[in-house]
């Protein structure tokens, strides 16, 4: 049998514990396994829809009195198209659409939604960047997110002149893993590289290591942007690593770009 060549395989023998919610930590689980890595999956942060009340059946009933949707996430996009099928067979014309990075913008142009995004980074400062996010004459905005979060958007269009109105769709919690789990991901699986791609996420992980008579501030942390990296270092993790975009494919590469930079630092963890 031929031997594959090394590049197929870049990850071999390589251990990377995945941090993020279900169903994108299994998606991102088989791409690192794709390139030879062995996985573990601890998802730090759960999401659950959020019951429909009143106040949101309006918001959506409204929405062609909006001229700018902002949507935060992908799984807030799929959220909110499961509404508008239910109550807009034909979506209003008019509205300027907006995602927080390419993962969200695919998830709505899927569904004919012509969608702006930023042309660099998948931060809220990077939307806010836009310039026809710049300056508003009290225009009506709706900010597509989870029940909190995302309030520097909210925040920084309000003191340009729009009137933001949150649309909450989900709530997000820490999932209620066992202590066996936990020994498991961290000590007996001695992972060489984490994913946490949000500063909760990263909270969390700060948290279940406080917790823990192990850490993993010396292993390679990959972080959705700078300052959750300032945040990771803050916290004792001495390699935090932004990859060049949030996609699976890039996540997987910077990984082994810094691990293979790094030989000796990471290789030995087990």
């Amino acid at each position: 049998m031929a031997t594959p060549h090394a590049d197929s395989a870049p990850l071999t023998g390589r251990r990377i514990l995945i941090c993020r919610p279900e169903p994108e930590a299994s998606r991102l689980a088989g791409c690192f396994r794709a390139a030879g890595a062995e996985t573990r999956t601890l998802p730090l942060i759960e999401r659950q829809p959020l019951p429909e009340t009143p106040e949101r059946r309006t918001l959506i009933l409204n929405l062609d009195q909006f001229t700018h949707i902002i949507v935060v996430s992908p799984y807030a996009a799929r959220l909110l198209l499961e509404e508008l099928d239910n109550w807009w067979p034909q979506l209003p014309t008019g509205i300027q659409w907006y995602a927080v990075g390419s993962g969200t913008a695919s998830v709505l142009t899927r569904h004919g939604i012509s969608t702006r995004k930023p042309s660099h980074g998948w931060t809220s400062e990077a939307l806010l960047a836009l310039p026809s996010l710049a300056r508003f004459s009290g225009e009506q905005v709706l900010l597509v997110r989870g029940e909190d979060g995302r309030e520097l958007i909210r925040q920084t269009l309000e003191q340009r002149g729009a009137r933001v109105t949150a649309l909450p769709l989900y709530q997000r919690r820490v999932p209620n893993h066992t202590e066996q789990e936990i020994q498991s991901a961290i000590k007996d699986f001695a992972p060489d590289a984490v994913i946490a791609l949000s500063g909760e996420t990263l909270n969390n992980l700060i948290a279940l290591c406080g917790n823990s008579s192990h850490n993993l501030h010396d292993r390679l942390l990959i972080v959705p942007a700078a300052r959750v990296a300032e945040q990771a270092r803050a916290a004792g993790f001495v390699n935090p690593c932004i990859p060049g975009s949030l996609a699976d494919t890039d996540i997987v590469a910077s990984v082994a770009d810094q691990l293979h930079g790094r030989d000796g630092g990471f290789g030995s963890a087990k």
